[in-house]
Order: structure tokens, then C-alpha cells, then sequence
């Protein structure tokens, strides 16, 4: 981390921060043999500038990970470019461009990564909703607010190709629900393709989705999708949370995948609570007398959900030959 000079202030809140996150037991990731991999929401980053202080905090927080699914980065990027020089000259990012219109809310996804222990593999796609011919014309009877945008990546010696998203809100529960189901059923149909970059894949983003086994969340999980078991109960280290949300009671964020390769994840993964509660508020921004929405405006709404993953396969590879040899 490359925080360099800062004021006393700042380097306070930033020795406070650490020890939050100290708290969500993050374990280190190994050259060649882990990663740590999050998603989050940062809410309406690039549309308002943000402090200083809340910069730093931000690319300490984001330092803890190998690679991160940034959602609700907004069209503006100079305060992104401001956490990666924090961050330091090993990473780097790919992000998709911006949709104008109040559904897409000017909003990008972006993939921040090490470049130490994560290298992007050259596929960066945004994904386009089914399309139907009407006369002329190929259009889809339904839209992605905000078109979920994929990547390939590889560390170690695993390959995998990662894709995050910003469900639409919305006052129709039925449209949030049809949209799932589109992503759902894309991802099935795609991961069957011959042509699929590879079929590793990782699912993450800000779905919506207020509790896990509701019909949004059946959704979304219909066509195989599943949470890893380290996140089917949602921990700040040894603490039980109800949601990622600083309100700690709902689901909307996630990470899935199609359990091709179940041994790949770890038994570590959680959430990193930034926020405490609002008494916790002024350790962070002591001349501030921030109320809950206003801090997160300088930080976020949601906490990031992290999970590590095996990179080092080799071995799982070379067994599923051998058992596949002994099938013929």
C-alpha cells in the first residue's frame, strides 16, 4: 500500500480501519496456490467526490484482495484513479463503459486486480440479452438494466472466467425476477457452448437479492448457480451477520459459481465490516458529524464479501484423468 503522506487524522482512522479489518480474519493468499477474490459495491463511486480520508480507506480496504468486482463504479473515474495509485504500480484494472439512461445510472463494472497474483486473460465482454428477429430487426423482448460484464483471468494454474453485475431495483419484484432469470439461463446456455472460454466460472455482483431461498434468489440459482458453503452463512470473522448491508440484514450482495471445480474454494470467506455501527462512525471522520447515509456516500453501503480460492489444481486435474481413463 502506497498511502504516503497523510495527515495525523487520516493515519488514525487509518490504524482504526486495519483493525476492522484484522477482525474479518482474512487469511494471506499464496503466489501460485490462492487468491483472495471480492465484490463490491461502491456506492455511486466516481458521482460524488469523495474526502481524502475516505480514499484511503477505500484502497486499504481493496488492498486486502487479489482480485475485486467493483459495482456501481460510476462514468467519472478520477477518484478511482486516485485509490490506484494508493494501491500501487502492481495493479490494474478492466472496466466496462457507462449506460446513459436512468436504468443503467451511469454505472460501469469494473475488475481491479494484482497483477502479483492475477493476470487477465484478454476476454472482456459485456453480456447482451437474448435477441428475437422482428422483421429486420434482432431485438431482445427483455433488457438488462445494466448489462452484466465478464472477464477472463488466471492464477496459478487456474483459468476462469469471472462475470459481475448490478441487478436493476426497480418497484416490480417480477421484473428484478425475470432479469435473474435472464442471467440464469444465459449462463447455462453459454457455459454449454464449445466455443466457452473456459468453464470456471464465477458470479458475482449486487443482485438484489434480500435473503437467500426467496423466489429472487430461486431465481438466479435455477440453472445450477450455487453460494459456496463458507458464505451460505455470512461472517465478520467470527461474528454472524443477517446481510452485507450496513444495516447487516440483507443478502443483495453475492458470489456463486458453477461447481465444476467445488474443491476450489476454501473454507474461508466472509464479509469485511467497515462500519461497526454508527457510534463507530467517528473513529473514521472525527470532524464529521456524519450520519449513517451520509458516511456511506464517503464509503459505501455495503461491505465487500470475499472468498478464497485454490489456484493450484494441478493435481484435481491430473486425477480426473486418470478416473475418466478408468471409465473407457
Amino acid at each position: 500500500m502506497h498511502h504516503g503522506k497523510v495527515s495525523p487524522q487520516i493515519a488514525k482512522g487509518l490504524l482504526a480501519l486495519k483493525k476492522r479489518i484484522a477482525s474479518a480474519n482474512i487469511p494471506s493468499s499464496k503466489l501460485d496456490e490462492s487468491i483472495n477474490v471480492a465484490v463490491w459495491n461502491i456506492r455511486e463511486f466516481g458521482k460524488k467526490k469523495r474526502t481524502d480520508a475516505a480514499l484511503h480507506y477505500i484502497a486499504e480496504i481493496l488492498g486486502q484482495f487479489d482480485l475485486v468486482a467493483l459495482v456501481e463504479l460510476r462514468s467519472d473515474l478520477t477518484d478511482l484513479g486516485c485509490v490506484l495509485r494508493y494501491l500501487g504500480p502492481s495493479w490494474d484494472i478492466v472496466y466496462s463503459d457507462w449506460i446513459e439512461d436512468d436504468g443503467g445510472n451511469g454505472e460501469r463494472v469494473g475488475y481491479l486486480y494484482d497483477r502479483r497474483a492475477v493476470s487477465f486473460n484478454g476476454l472482456a465482454a459485456e453480456v447482451d440479452a437474448p435477441r428475437t428477429k422482428d422483421g429486420t430487426e434482432f431485438l431482445p423482448p427483455k433488457s438488462f438494466w445494466r448489462a452484466p460484464y465478464l472477464c477472463s483471468f488466471r492464477a496459478g494454474n487456474f483459468d476462469f472466467v469471472a462475470l459481475a453485475t448490478h441487478t436493476r431495483w426497480g418497484d416490480s419484484i417480477e421484473g428484478r425476477r425475470a432479469e435473474l432469470q435472464m442471467l440464469a439461463d444465459w449462463v447455462d446456455t453459454r457455459i454449454k457452448s464449445k466455443f466457452t472460454e473456459d468453464h470456471d466460472l464465477i458470479v458475482m455482483g449486487d443482485f438484489n437479492v434480500p435473503k437467500i431461498g426467496d423466489e429472487l434468489f430461486s431465481a438466479l440459482t435455477s440453472r445450477g448457480l450455487k453460494v459456496p458453503k463458507s458464505l451460505l452463512q455470512l461472517k465478520a470473522g467470527d461474528m454472524v451477520l443477517g446481510g452485507s448491508n450496513l444495516g447487516k440484514d440483507a443478502r443483495f450482495d453475492q458470489i456463486l459459481h458453477l461447481p465444476t471445480l467445488p474443491e476450489n474454494f476454501t473454507k474461508a470467506g466472509g464479509v469485511v465490516d467497515f462500519f461497526i455501527d454508527d457510534a463507530h462512525i467517528k473513529e473514521l471522520f472525527p470532524d464529521s458529524n456524519y450520519t449513517r447515509q451520509q458516511f456511506s456516500f464517503q464509503i459505501s453501503d455495503h461491505m465487500p464479501i470475499w472468498i478464497q480460492i485454490k489456484t493450484d489444481i494441478e493435481a484435481f486435474r491430473l486425477d480426473q484423468i486418470v478416473q475418466d481413463g478408468r471409465k473407457e
